[in-house]
């Protein structure tokens, strides 16, 4: 199976990260968002949204890392475990991952992204989201030990690739005690965390030579 990705992305290191923890091996195919290869007219032909992770699995097509994340659990998953079979409980699985997707993950790059790409000035009013959607996460967590229910799920492999880029910025969660209590402990039980950390540590090296 292809993968084309950016260990820079959450989003890639969310797919990298189910990949272990499916027993899955991928043909990686680094692309530089930095030099916009994505944009590279033959990119394009596979994925006209010029987006990455992107995976072709014997000529099925897929993008946006949640899709990627689920169809690889129901496809290649062994049991439910990640992604619970029961309606109610997937439902909550979901919510967090769209929350992810249009709330969090969303903060995170409309606020930092501009500052590291454009040398833009840092926007209070973005920031307001950042925090306004690490008080939502901080709502979520309360009273529970994962972010969608009583057992680690794909909400948390997603959440944690995200949670895991503020670290890099250096981003003081100390407020949201629910989070910080969270990341420390799914961090240490999430299946394929090291791969997580091999992306981060490319990102960490970037954003100092972007300061």
């Amino acid at each position: 199976m292809d993968l084309y990705y950016s260990p820079l992305a959450g989003t890639s290191r969310a797919i990298l990260m189910i990949g272990k923890a499916l027993g899955l091996e991928f043909n990686k195919i680094e692309i530089n968002v930095v030099k916009e290869e994505q944009l590279k007219p033959e990119f394009a032909k596979i994925n006209p949204q010029h987006s990455v992770p992107t995976i072709v699995d014997n000529g099925f097509t897929l993008w946006e890392s949640r899709a990627i994340l689920t169809y690889l659990i129901e496809k290649y998953g062994k049991d439910d475990s990640l992604y619970p079979k029961d309606p109610q409980k997937r439902a909550v699985v979901n919510q967090r991952l769209y929350f992810d997707l249009g709330t969090l993950y969303k903060a995170l790059g409309d606020y930092y992204y501009p500052q590291f790409q454009k040398k833009a000035p840092a926007d209070p009013e973005l920031f307001k989201k950042v925090e306004d959607a690490l008080g939502f996460l901080n709502a979520f967590l309360e009273g529970q030990k994962y972010v969608a229910g009583d057992s680690f799920t794909v909400a948390d492999t997603a959440i944690l690739a995200t949670i895991s880029s503020f670290t890099i910025v250096n981003l003081d969660l100390s407020k949201y005690t629910n989070v910080v209590s969270w990341y420390e402990n799914a961090s240490k039980v999430a299946p394929g965390w090291e791969e997580n950390l091999k992306g981060l540590a490319a990102l960490k090296a970037l954003v100092e030579t972007m300061k």
